[in-house]
Parts: C-alpha cells; sequence; structure tokens
C-alpha cells in the first residue's frame, strides 16, 4: 500500500510501453481463450458512467451516492481522540443494528493521527498503527468508533475468519529497537464484537513474521492463505495448515499462540508452481488469462526470521515468486489473490499492470483468472493499473481498489472478463482500500487512504452490464 517503500506510485515506468496491453478473462467462472487476451480491450458498461461530484469527493454512477463514515482527524473515537490516519483494510460483519467494520490504520512514520494507546489495547507502545471499530446502521450511517488494537505497525490489509473475526496484517519486518519495544511483522485478531476478546494482544508467530498484505481463510480445513508484499528478492504466497484436531473459532488462534509451541504451531509453508513438470519462478511469467499452475508448497525454514527474511531463506528453484502480492479474498471454494504489477526493472520476467490469481485447493492449480496490460496512459478515463485489495461482488464479478498512476479509481471486473469504473476520486491521488460490502448487500464499504476516509455508496446494486462503452 501507499506507506510502504515499495508502493506502485514509486516505481519508474521505464521500458513500460512494450506491455501485453490491456487483456482481460472471466474474473469468477468464466475463463477467455487465448485469443480473448490478445483482442483490443474494450471496458464495459457496469453501473454507467461515473458523474462527477460537487462536492469533490467522489465519483459515482447515476443513482449512486455516498456517505462519510469516518475522517481521519475529523470524526471523533469514543474515547475523544480524532479517528486515526490512513485508512486501510476492512472487514464487514453482521450486528443487531447493522453492521461493523474494523478498520485498519496503516500507520508507521509520522502520521499525523495515532492510534491512541489505550490501557490494555497495546502490543507495543512505540508503534503508532492498530485498528479501530466502527458501528453502523443499516445504512451505513456511522453510529460510534472505538479503538480495538493498537501499537502495532503500518497496518495494512487482512482478512475475515469463518467464525467472524478480522486478522490485521503488520506489513513490515521492524526489528525492536530505537522506539519499537517489540518485533513487529506479525498478524493479529480483533473481535468485532466482543471488546474482552481484544485486550493484552497476542501476536499469531506462527503465521510467520514478513511484510504481510492480506489473507484468507479456507472455511473448511481453516487453512489460512497469506500474500508477502516485498522486494528484492520478490514476495511469497503462503499456506498455514492447523495442526490435527484444531477448531477454528473465537479465541482459538490467539490460544494456539499461548500454547509453549504457540511460535511454530501448525505448518507454515510456500508456494512453489510447476507448468507441467517445468518449475515457474515468477508468476509474472503468465500473460494469457487461464493460465494454470501445479502448486507444491515447500517448508519455511525460520518463521520468525531470527536471522534472516523469511523469502531470503529460499534459493533458486524452490519457490515461486511475485512482484507486489496484495489483497486476498475467500470465494467459490478458494482463494482469490492480486499482484499489483510486475516490472523487468524489480526482478519480474514480464511487465503487467495487475493480475488477479484463483487458488483451488481442490486441485491444488493456481490460475490466472485477469491481467492488466501496462497502462499506456494513466491519466485518461477507463485505464485501470495498480489493483490492490479486492473484494467478490455479491452481484458478480470483483471488485478492485486501485492503487496505481494517475486517476485513482474504484473498478469492477464483470464476471466475463470486462473492466468498468465504480467510483473515482476527486479529492487526490490516493489510492483506495478496503472495499467491502456489507452482509445484506446493500452497502460497499471503502477507504481512501491519504489523509483517512472511510465511504458508505449505496445504489441501485444489481448484476453490472458487461456490455462494451459505446
Amino acid at each position: 500500500m501507499t506507506s510502504s517503500p515499495l508502493s506502485r506510485r514509486d516505481v519508474l515506468r521505464a521500458g513500460a510501453a512494450g506491455g501485453l496491453g490491456i487483456a482481460l478473462a472471466g474474473s469468477i467462472e468464466a475463463i477467455a481463450g487465448p485469443a480473448a487476451a490478445q483482442a483490443a480491450f474494450r471496458p464495459a458498461v457496469g453501473y454507467g458512467e461515473l458523474v462527477p461530484d460537487p462536492a469533490g469527493l467522489l465519483s459515482l454512477p447515476p443513482g449512486f451516492s455516498y456517505t462519510i463514515v469516518a475522517q481521519a482527524g475529523v470524526s471523533l473515537l469514543e474515547s475523544g481522540q480524532p479517528t486515526p490516519s490512513d485508512t486501510d483494510g476492512t472487514g464487514c460483519f453482521r450486528s443487531p443494528t447493522g453492521s461493523v467494520l474494523v478498520n485498519n490504520h496503516e500507520i508507521g512514520g509520522s502520521e499525523p493521527y495515532p492510534v491512541p494507546a489505550l490501557p490494555g489495547l497495546v502490543y507495543d507502545p512505540g508503534a503508532r498503527g492498530g485498528t479501530t471499530t466502527i458501528e453502523v446502521d443499516g445504512q451505513g450511517r456511522r453510529l460510534g468508533e472505538y479503538v480495538s488494537l493498537a501499537g502495532t505497525h503500518n497496518n495494512c490489509a487482512g482478512g475475515i475468519t469463518p467464525w467472524g473475526t478480522w486478522l490485521t496484517c503488520e506489513e513490515t519486518e521492524q526489528r525492536a529497537g530505537g522506539r519499537y519495544q517489540k518485533d513487529h511483522g506479525y498478524v493479529f485478531e480483533v473481535d468485532p464484537h466482543d471488546r474482552e476478546q481484544n485486550l493484552d494482544p497476542v501476536p499469531l508467530k506462527f503465521l510467520g513474521r514478513y511484510a504481510h498484505e492480506a489473507v484468507a481463510v479456507d472455511p473448511y480445513t481453516h487453512a489460512i492463505y497469506l500474500t508477502e508484499d516485498a522486494g528484492n528478492p520478490n514476495g511469497l504466497y503462503f499456506r498455514w495448515s492447523p495442526p490435527e484436531g484444531f477448531r477454528g473459532g473465537k479465541g482459538a488462534l490467539r490460544a494456539l499462540a499461548q500454547r509453549p509451541d504457540g511460535d511454530t504451531v501448525g505448518t507454515l509453508q510456500a508456494m512453489r508452481c510447476l507448468h507441467g513438470s517445468r518449475y515457474v519462478a515468477d508468476l509474472a511469467e503468465a500473460t494469457l488469462p487461464g493460465t494454470r499452475y501445479k502448486v507444491e508448497w515447500v517448508d519455511v525454514p525460520d518463521r520468525d526470521a531470527r536471522t534472516v527474511s523469511v523469502r531470503k531463506q529460499f534459493a533458486d528453484g524452490e519457490v515461486t515468486r511475485s512482484r507486489k502480492l496484495e489483497g486476498a479474498w475467500w470465494a467459490d471454494g478458494g482463494a482469490y489473490f492480486v499482484a499489483s504489477f510486475a516490472r523487468h526493472a524489480d526482478g519480474s520476467v514480464n511487465e503487467h499492470d495487475g493480475q488477479v490469481w484463483f487458488y483451488d485447493p481442490k486441485t491444488e492449480t493456481v490460475t490466472l483468472k485477469t491481467i492488466f496490460g501496462v497502462n499506456p496512459d494513466p491519466s485518461v478515463e477507463g485505464n485501470f493499473d495498480g489493483p490492490d485489495n479486492i473484494t467478490v461482488s455479491p452481484y458478480g464479478g470483483v471488485i478492485l481498489a486501485e492503487d496505481g498512476d494517475g486517476l485513482s479509481h474504484l473498478f469492477g471486473v464483470t464476471e466475463q472478463g470486462k473492466a468498468y469504473p465504480l467510483a473515482r476520486n476527486e479529492l487526490n491521488g490516493s489510492e483506495f482500500a478496503g472495499p467491502t460490502f456489507s452482509p445484506d448487500g446493500k452497502v460497499l464499504f471503502v477507504g481512501i487512504q491519504s489523509p483517512g476516509h472511510v465511504l458508505a455508496i449505496t445504489g441501485p446494486w444489481r448484476r453490472p452490464s458487461n456490455a462494451d462503452v459505446a
């Protein structure tokens, strides 16, 4: 995400002009053949052309509207301090009054509004990030907000669990030292309803210490799939398999972490891909939607990275890497995950401006569902690049938060593989973050990371039109 030194916006575009040309294929069920990947890109109508916002914040399709749920430095927490800066990944859960949001704050440096270090909720007094929990009604209108985790560092994305909690991820490898009293780079569990469960935060060290981005949890096996946003070398895709007899539920992961063997309980492994019998070193090798690789899993030697970063513990040939692994979401019996972009300059074998992958645990394969070629002009409406956070829409297809160059969009991809704009940031160039629907599908919550807005979008939701834009 934006505060990471690996941000998409910080990468030079040298040599980018010769990319793939934007190519898309079915994002959920339909997978187009190679001809679709070679065809000229035409965007879909979706919900219609975006209408400029007179307030200069968020342009939306006709009939749609938004409300501001929280705003950094403006709205107030129940403890009296302002909403913290830099909203990011967000989980949404059903509540008696409507919904409850658990909202990450990707605070790692000098952001003006830290997560308040309230007693009992702090992991490390030297860190300024964490999560807030926001209660809203059925229309997404704010009812209240409070701190649910503090003293963590660079809380980026995360994921919801099948038992109704939020896993928040630290995108960092920060060691203890200076102002930091503890190591960072862990995952923490936050309960959206039971505040007592959030007291005395416990890092889930068995999930590894690295630059975590997002997670997706298998509701049947309770395996956890994790993305890593890192470079030099590029990051990895991980699977944590629980120990025999483990049954997920509220407090179960915390209980595992507090066992005598809690730092290493279960098995943490990195993905290795094969195309037939040929080893695949880099996910950027895939340029055609429908490309499918067989997956093997390789044990992580030292998941707490005591002397060497996890991704550096593997030799060439042992794992498959990817530049900018970002959002993750469980749906359709598997885990969707996003690679935001790739360039030759960062070691990638091919250049692109975004891939959406799907891991199928039944077949032990990953399939490229959608790919965006290098964007020739990010300032032009309808050109999308740098997908980051992802959610699967209850109305079909996926919705992606753009963290690219030029215009900043929230955009969708239909089941037939055509992209369409859903919202445009008119305030500044900051990325969108944390798109997630309310449990009834009536409200789409999304953030603008900087300075920090959480927004609720309502309107005439339906299956988006797959017709070409004229």
